[in-house]
């Protein structure tokens, strides 16, 4: 039995209803079954704290607060220091004290801090204890990316930015005994920039519930007239805005000129203004949040992933796939799935091969439900949470755990 793990995350990892959060609530779930955890978090409303009581009882103990550093403040901080601002923006004194105090008592073996926000709250002398980095994405590079399509001022704030969070992340790296990304090819691409090899970067991949993304499971159905093409996501996320804005103005406007009764479903939370403005658009559908959105699934003839940046692997992909829908991603919302495009999945690059592929499935339905049947067995065969987490015990350094498992 190993001694007490303190838990480091930037948003509570409840409920599991977006990317970052499915990911860290399955990571704690897993480190509760190996040895008594602390957990300190932000809560980004009131909602958020309110979870506080559901997480509390699975806990040794549990600091939540909610995150009230203004964009402004964050970069004022930031430029004053040479931080990265998004760093910056998630600064916290009780954060601080309450990881000192929990270290100063001796009984944690293991810090795991999930996201490099959180890597400013690790002493850089961890004393004995174990420190283990998921940065999840390679971060500098998505604003490098930014920088690349964005116009001055905000091409220069990001490349900032890309700048300062690179030199953050290898110093973080340097003194992590490990650190993690959600793919090989995020992992690849960090021991490239930072010179580390895989026995201190390697991939802890993203899994599916597969119990409850099930195709077979009970849920409620939106009301469907005509064929209808869904997208999922957190909508106040700048990838997948962009994935959105330009699908329904380009793609979407072909299949609806081929198919007058054809719908485009936005499913998700917080619908950025831009968002929110394409349901003026004819067949586009702006939902904002839902309880439940395995109905959108389910009902989906087509789930489109049109993203032209992203990191790591999206769960917006596995989570339809689980369902048995037939999905369509750009090439980079692809990267780091392992799956076969043209039997599990279909691969398009740029807005015409999108418009042309999703009216392809729409014409042939048995080809779309024999690419759904392909999908659920790839997400079955290859991305079971407990098979994706079998190697997080020897990478907080469970003892007895075998360091075959962590590498696999």
């Amino acid at each position: 039995m190993m001694g007490e793990i303190l838990f480091l995350a930037h948003r509570i990892p409840w409920p599991p209803d977006r990317g970052d959060k499915i990911r860290s609530w399955q990571l704690l779930r897993k480190l509760t079954t190996l040895a008594p955890v602390h957990l300190a978090c932000f809560a980004d409303d009131e909602a958020d704290l309110a979870h506080r009581e559901t997480l509390a009882p699975l806990l040794a103990s549990i600091h939540v607060e909610k995150r009230t550093r203004s964009r402004l403040a964050a970069a004022a901080a930031g430029l004053a220091t040479g931080k990265p601002l998004s760093v910056s923006l998630f600064d916290s004194a009780e954060i601080r004290r309450f990881v000192s105090d929990r270290l100063a008592l001796g009984d944690i073996d293991c810090i795991f801090a999930f996201s490099g926000q959180m890597a400013q709250f690790v002493p850089v002398d961890t004393g004995s204890a174990r420190f283990v980095m998921d940065f999840v994405d390679v971060d500098s590079a998505k604003f490098t990316s930014y920088a690349e399509s964005a116009a001055p001022p905000m091409r220069w704030i990001h490349a900032r930015e890309g700048r300062r969070l690179a030199a953050f992340e290898a110093a973080v790296a340097e003194r992590a005994d490990a650190s993690l990304f959600v793919s090989e090819a995020e992992a690849a691409l960090f021991r490239t920039r930072t010179g580390l090899g895989p026995e201190r970067v390697r991939a802890v991949e993203n899994g599916v519930d597969l119990a409850f993304f099930d195709p077979a499971g009970r849920y409620s159905l939106p009301e469907k007239r005509g064929p209808l093409i869904v997208f999922t996501g957190q909508m106040d996320y700048r990838p997948n805005i962009d994935a959105v804005v330009r699908f329904s103005h380009q793609s979407f406007r072909t299949v609806r000129a081929a198919l007058p009764d054809a719908s485009f479903a936005i499913v998700g939370r917080k619908p950025d203004p831009a968002v929110r403005a394409l349901a003026g658009l004819p067949g586009v559908i702006v939902t904002g949040e839902v309880p439940d959105v395995r109905g959108w699934l389910a009902t989906a003839d087509v789930v489109v992933a049109p993203l032209g940046i992203a990191r790591g692997v999206q769960n917006k992909v596995l989570e339809a796939m689980a369902m048995a829908r037939p999905v369509i991603a750009s090439p980079a919302a692809f990267e780091g799935i392992d799956a076969r495009p043209g039997r599990d999945l279909l691969v398009a690059h740029g807005s015409d091969a999108e418009a042309m592929t999703v009216l392809d499935l729409l014409a042939d339905p048995a080809r779309g439900n024999a690419l759904g049947r392909a999908a659920r067995a790839r997400i079955e065969e290859r991305y079971a949470w407990d098979a994706r987490l079998a190697g997080l015990p020897a990478i907080v350094g469970c003892p007895g755990a075998s360091v075959a498992e962590a590498a696999e």
